[in-house]
C-alpha cells in the first residue's frame, strides 16, 4: 500500500491509497472505494432535492445539463423539475425523503423570485403548470439523468455547476445544491421506475358551443383539429361559460365538431342564448337597391357560449392517459 508515493501499513476513513494486487488487471478497475456493506450505492438515476444558489446567474431549465458532482465523481446530468400541486406551495418541505405517493406538478424551469419566465408565451406557461407570479414553493425536486453511472451514499450533498463557463468572467458557476433522496439503481429506470413518479402537465382547450340540439345536448366546436380522434376524449368534463358541467359524448361530423351530453340540462338562460336565428342576407340587382331574403346560411347563437377542457398529462405515463380531478 501506498500513499502518495509513500509505503505505508495501516489506513483510514477518508484516506486515498494506492493498493497493488497480485495476479490482477489494472485497466478492469482504475479507482475503486472501500466501505462497509450497503454503505455506497450505484445510481444511473436520482430524484434531488434543490435549491439555487443565489449568485448563479441565468435559468435552471428543465432538460439542461450541469455538471453533476455527486459522492467523489463530476458527472454531466440531464434535469427534469417539479414542484408540489400549485395549492400545495407552503406546505413544509421534506429534508430527507420523498413522498412517491403524492402528486408533482411539472416544470419548464426552477421557480424563484429572481428567475426570468422560460418561456414568453402564455399559453405554453400555463399549459406547462407553471406558479402564480409573486407566489413560489418551498421546496422543488429534480430528476437527474447522469451520463454515467456513479457510486455514492444515501442521502448525500448534490451540487450542479457549469464547470465549462468563461472562467475569466465574474460569474458564479455553481448553480444549486441539494440532497439525493431516491437513487435509481436499475438500468433500465425509465421502464422500471418512471411510471411510477406521478409528474404531471396541466393542459388546457378552449372552444365554442355551435348550438344546442336540446335541452340535454350541445354541439361543441373550434376545441379540436380536424383531424383529431375525439374518441380519445369521451367521457371527458368540459364547462361552459354559461355555468353548466357537460361530457363529451362523441363527435358530430368530420370536421372537428362534438356532441356534449349535459346531465343537469340547460338553464333557461342558456337556451335562449342557444336558439339558433336565422341570419338575413341581401342579394342586390344589377342596378337595382339591395332586396333582403330570407337566407340558408348557418343559423348561430345570439351570442358566443365559450368552453373550456382541463385535464392532466402524467408524462411518464407510457399510455398518455387524460386524467380530470373527480
Amino acid at each position: 500500500m501506498q500513499m502518495f508515493h509513500t509505503p505505508v501499513t495501516s489506513a483510514m476513513q477518508g484516506d486515498r491509497l494506492g493498493i497493488c494486487v497480485t495476479q490482477f488487471d489494472p485497466k478492469l478497475l482504475e479507482r475503486g472505494l472501500v466501505c462497509a456493506p450497503d454503505t455506497l450505492y450505484t445510481v444511473h438515476a436520482a430524484i434531488i432535492s434543490v435549491e439555487k444558489i443565489p449568485y448563479f446567474r441565468g435559468p435552471l431549465q428543465t432538460k439542461s445539463k450541469f455538471h453533476i458532482t455527486v459522492g467523489h465523481d463530476t458527472v454531466m446530468g440531464r434535469l427534469l423539475f417539479f414542484s408540489p400541486a400549485s395549492d400545495s406551495f407552503d406546505q413544509e418541505p421534506l429534508l430527507d425523503s420523498f413522498d412517491f405517493s403524492q402528486e408533482y406538478l411539472f416544470q419548464e424551469q426552477y421557480l424563484c423570485k429572481d428567475m426570468a419566465p422560460a418561456i414568453t408565451d402564455s399559453d405554453k406557461t400555463h399549459k406547462a403548470g407553471q406558479a402564480p407570479e409573486g407566489h413560489y414553493p418551498r421546496q422543488q425536486w429534480a430528476l437527474v439523468e447522469f451520463e454515467k453511472p456513479v457510486t455514492c451514499p444515501r442521502l448525500c450533498l448534490v451540487i450542479g455547476s457549469r464547470l465549462d463557463a468563461d472562467i475569466h468572467t465574474n460569474t458564479c458557476r455553481l448553480a444549486f445544491h441539494g440532497i439525493l433522496l431516491h437513487g435509481l439503481e436499475d438500468k433500465n429506470y425509465t421502464e422500471s421506475f418512471l411510471p411510477t413518479l406521478k409528474v404531471y402537465k396541466l393542459k388546457h382547450k378552449h372552444g365554442l358551443v355551435e348550438r344546442a340540439m336540446d335541452d340535454y345536448s350541445v354541439i361543441g366546436r373550434s376545441l379540436f383539429k380536424k383531424e383529431t380522434n375525439i374518441q380519445l376524449f369521451v367521457g371527458l368534463k368540459v364547462h361552459l361559460s354559461t355555468g353548466e358541467q357537460g361530457v363529451i359524448d362523441s363527435a358530430f361530423g368530420q370536421s372537428g365538431k362534438f356532441k356534449i351530453h349535459i346531465a343537469g340540462g340547460l338553464s333557461p338562460e342558456s337556451k335562449k342564448i342557444l336558439t339558433p336565428v336565422l341570419k338575413k342576407r341581401g342579394r342586390a340587382g344589377r342596378g337595382e337597391a339591395a332586396k333582403q331574403e330570407e337566407g340558408t346560411e348557418r343559423p348561430e347563437p345570439t351570442q358566443h357560449v365559450s368552453l373550456s377542457l382541463s385535464f392532466k398529462r402524467y408524462i411518464f405515463d407510457t399510455h398518455k392517459r387524460m386524467v380530470q380531478s373527480p
